[in-house]
């Protein structure tokens, strides 16, 4: 005879553990290829990431400051943009040019508009959008 063998069930409360700062500067680095593939200058990278230019620069150039909750979160979204644009495309550059086309679904603005409103929740609106049309599995 077999013993059943009971399993707590009970729903706890989601918790995400904080990016820390290795796997933000990973992140960071991910950004600058991102940035470079999708073509924006490191004004618009600026704008994206909410830092003065200067700071983007020196933080291109390897000399990574610190990065508050904030920053981290617009990485996590450029990550979660991007990678949900390689599930949506089959071929990479159609995902890197989408950010910059025309899309019906933004009143025909580009992503890149979108998101060059400089706030986290202009990030959050494209990723959700994005997570929406693939099917947010």
């Amino acid at each position: 005879m077999i013993a059943l063998v009971p399993i707590d069930t009970k729903q706890r409360d989601f918790s995400p553990a904080p990016v820390t700062d290795e796997e933000a500067g990973a992140m960071f680095r991910a950004a600058l290829n991102l940035f470079r593939l999708w073509e924006i200058t490191d004004e618009q990278a600026a704008v994206l990431l909410d830092m003065p230019v200067r700071t983007y620069r020196r933080w291109k150039a390897g000399d990574l400051g610190r990065m508050d909750r904030d920053t981290k979160a617009r990485l996590s979204n450029l990550m979660g943009i991007h990678k949900a644009l390689r599930l949506i495309f089959r071929e990479p550059q159609r995902g890197y040019a989408w950010i910059k086309a025309p899309n019906g679904a933004f009143s025909e603005r580009s992503a890149l508009d979108i998101m060059l409103g400089g706030e986290l929740t202009d990030l959050m609106r494209v990723r959700r959008y994005l997570d929406a049309e693939r099917g947010a599995w």
